[in-house]
């Protein structure tokens, strides 16, 4: 049970370092989908650490997968799309009437 309770005190530390990422850079677009992708990579840890003991965890765990996946490649398509209209991935390019 300890082993259980360091998983998910370790995962709960990555989850506030992927938060902080993903509010302390405003710079890059990019930055920010990696911070965002590193807060579901916590998740999915401390998902998968706590039904460890419960029977039914590969149908939420594949759900949450499928759903980080889904996340993800919208993230892609929005970045992908942005720097095609715009040149680069920059906040600071993006203006609110340009659309």
């Amino acid at each position: 049970m300890l082993v259980l309770s360091i998983g998910a005190f370790c995962f709960m530390i990555m989850a506030v370092c992927g938060l902080s990422a993903f509010i302390s850079n405003h710079k890059h677009l990019l930055n920010v989908l990696l911070g965002l992708e590193f807060v579901m990579l916590s998740v999915f840890g401390m998902l998968s650490v706590n039904m460890a003991g419960v029977g039914l965890e590969g149908v939420f765990v594949m759900f949450f997968l499928i759903m980080a996946a889904c996340e993800g490649a919208l993230g892609l398509s929005l970045l992908v799309s942005t720097v095609r209209s715009h040149g680069n991935d920059y906040f600071s390019s993006l203006g609110v009437l340009m659309c």
